[in-house]
Formats: structure tokens, sequence, C-alpha cells
């Protein structure tokens, strides 16, 4: 079973706890704002490396498939329910934003160069995948350092 990052229930918690609620709010708003931040700095980033406008619309322009993409994907996994998991949340969203990002992509008229197809497929992976694998990573280490005895008495002789 897979470790599940940022837990959104404590001991302290309970099902109907309005922190609890809150919690949740807080950790899928983080999560909406990263996938987001993802799409929108890969579409910043490919209009720059080709030397196109930086100005807000031609950036959204060019990210909106992929960003409806991406949400398509949060509801398919109803990723609000654990947005910071790898699996299956980080995982469907990416190949939503890429595989139907791209779909859309092209039937609005704009280009799918196979190395436009290679590249969007690792950056999306990269970030939309790889910031949740982070959030995994340090909540792995949260819990094993709130496990650890904060002093260890010396021993007796």
């Amino acid at each position: 079973m897979p470790a599940t990052p940022l837990p959104l229930r404590t001991p302290a918690t309970s099902p109907g706890d309005p922190s609890r609620a809150a919690a949740t709010a807080v950790a899928v708003a983080v999560a909406v704002a990263l996938d987001v931040a993802v799409v929108v700095g890969f579409a910043a980033a490919g209009r720059s490396s080709h030397a196109e406008s930086g100005d807000v619309a031609g950036v959204l322009g060019t990210a909106w498939p992929f960003l409806a993409a991406a949400a398509a994907g949060w509801l398919v996994t109803r990723a609000w329910r654990a947005p910071t998991r790898v699996r299956p949340t980080g995982v469907v969203v990416w190949a939503a934003a890429w595989g139907l990002g791209l779909a859309l992509r092209g039937l609005s008229g704009d280009g799918l160069a196979a190395p436009f197809v290679a590249v969007s497929a690792v950056v999306l992976a990269a970030g939309l995948v790889g910031w949740r694998a982070v959030a995994t990573a340090l909540s792995a280490v949260r819990r094993r350092r709130a496990r650890r005895p904060t002093s260890v008495p010396a021993p007796r002789r």
C-alpha cells in the first residue's frame, strides 16, 4: 500500500471535525495551484524557447488544452479526495493532461510535431507526478520523525 502524503486525518481530528475540512480544502487548493503552475510553466517555457510572446493571453492560449485536460483528470480520479497521491491521482492527471491535452491542441489547429509530443510527455510527467512524489517523500520523513522519541535516555550502568 503506497504511503499517503500530507495525511488529511490525524488522531486529533474526526471525519466531521471542521479543522479536518479546512485541512482538506487547503490541500486541494495547494494541489490545484501546483498543477496549474506546472501546466502554465510548461506553456510559458515552450513559448519562450520558440521566441514567442510571453504575454498572459499567449501563455494561456497555449496552456488551455492542457489545463482543461488536467481538470478532466481531476474529475476522473476525484482528485480532491487524495490530491497529493502519486497513484492514481498524479498518474491519471498527467495522462489526461498529456493525451487529452494533445488531442484538444490538435483539434484547435495547433501543431503536434513529434518532438513536442515527446517533450510535453516528459515535462508534464516530471511536473504533475514529480511534485506529488516529493510530497510523498517529505510526508514519509515527517511521519518517521514523529514516531521517534525526542530524547533517548542514557543507558544505565
